[in-house]
């Protein structure tokens, strides 16, 4: 199955304003691309510092993945979400930039198929 992105391009102050999409993604698969506009420091872009979650709080299995060359992360499930639900995309402040700075606040964004 190909897989489908939705993309954001940086972090912005509110990013929930930003990220108002109408997801037509029908296959129930598709990978978030954050990018930043700082390089990462990679051992803090993983599965506790982002994740996927049901509105329930039961997390979803995902891949992240780290491109250092344009500090981008993927995000994709390792299973398809289902039809009508939401979902969130998670991600704290845990992740920090190579010279040690937190994002400032976590951010929280809803979305359903």
């Amino acid at each position: 199955m190909p897989r489908q992105f939705l993309d954001i391009e940086d972090i912005p102050e509110d990013l929930k304003t930003k990220v108002k999409q109408d997801l037509k993604f029908k296959t129930g698969i598709f990978v978030w691309r954050v990018k930043f506009n700082t390089p990462l420091d990679p051992s803090t872009v993983n599965n506790d510092t982002m994740f996927l979650s049901s509105v329930d709080g039961k997390r979803l299995e995902a891949k992240i993945r780290y491109d250092a060359l344009d500090n981008q992360i993927e995000v994709e499930p390792l299973v398809p979400y289902a039809q009508d639900q939401f979902y969130f995309l998670n991600i704290t402040t845990n992740v920090k930039s190579k010279n040690g700075q937190k994002l400032s606040k976590p951010y929280q964004i809803k979305f359903k198929l």
